[in-house]
């Protein structure tokens, strides 16, 4: 039913590339926050910086491949078919 709002074009499959520079994006955004929040229940800059550094390294790893996998997972995606072109005869 929501298929009728949604635009009828194909959307294109996410590159490498766009993938890398999201991963990166999100970790900025996440690194921020985690040294805050940490820092706010510590007071102590040195426990938010070692924990904030840590927990980044491997989340932005695991968060790298599960975007990678989710755009590969077919489920809830919308396929559109490529509109057939009609040839015109000129004379």
């Amino acid at each position: 039913m929501i298929e009728k709002f949604i635009p009828s074009k194909k959307q294109p499959q996410e590159t490498l590339r766009r993938s890398v520079v999201k991963t990166i994006s999100y970790r900025v955004v996440i690194l921020i926050l985690d040294f805050a929040t940490i820092y706010l229940f510590t007071g102590k800059i040195k426990v938010a910086l070692g924990f904030t550094i840590v927990s980044n390294v491997y989340t932005t790893i695991c968060y790298f491949f599960h975007e990678r996998v989710w755009d590969k997972i077919t489920w809830g995606k919308i396929a559109y078919k490529k509109p057939v072109s009609k040839l015109t005869v000129v004379q």
